[in-house]
């Protein structure tokens, strides 16, 4: 049953999916992402973000996904020696729901150490003038003495997390899931301002 040609399915997912995780190793895990913008309004498309789309890097996404889908579907296969049909149609696509679902919460952390490892380092000024996500409950004026944190994407196009503090002439406090604008670097801490907000507009004109 271990190499059934019932299993041939399950071992090409894994197969693919290992392969994937070698070459997201060796292009340093740089991938784009989908990016779904509803300017505030729910979409359907936005469940995808449940399955990590839009969060993480595709490749590992897809490598996971399919490496577990593999994985799983051949355990089952295995544990439960299954005579055929419709059993296995059920234990198919129930594993690669299965497989997708986890996917999306694995390739989270997973992502951010394979940017740790193969990306550029964050701790530079790279990242002024790129927008990002507070994934903080907030993000604290600097003469708070506390630190908020943000998702952003640098030119490279990694996903990497940064604290951050807004100055303290914002008027602005950003929530977690907004935009922020990052406008300069105090090591080791990013300056960020609420995106689309007076704050920025006041950033901008003042450089102006």
């Amino acid at each position: 049953m271990l190499f059934d040609s019932a299993n041939l399915p399950y071992w090409l997912f894994l197969g693919t999916g290992v392969l994937m995780f070698l070459f997201a190793i060796s292009a340093g895990a740089v991938e784009d992402e989908l990016d779904f913008e509803t300017d505030g309004e729910f979409l359907p498309i936005e469940i995808l973000g449940w399955f990590g789309l839009g969060k993480i890097p595709l490749l590992l996404l897809l490598a996971t996904d399919l490496s577990l889908w593999g994985f799983l579907g051949w355990v089952l296969n295995v544990a439960l020696n299954l005579p055929g049909q419709p059993l296995a149609t059920i234990v198919f696509f129930g594993s690669g729901a299965i497989a997708f679902v986890l996917g999306g919460f694995l390739t989270r952390p997973l992502g951010k150490i394979f940017i740790a490892s193969f990306g550029e380092d964050a701790s530079s000024d790279r990242l002024v003038g790129c927008i990002g996500t507070v994934s903080s409950s907030l993000i604290p004026k600097a003469d708070s003495r506390k630190i908020g944190q943000v998702d952003a994407v640098d030119p490279a196009r990694n996903l990497v997390t940064i604290n951050a503090v807004v100055p303290n002439f914002a008027t602005v406090i950003p929530q977690r899931g907004e935009e922020v604008l990052i406008i300069d670097y105090d090591s080791p801490i990013y300056i960020v301002v609420a995106n689309d907000s007076i704050d920025r507009d006041r950033w901008l004109n003042d450089r102006s």
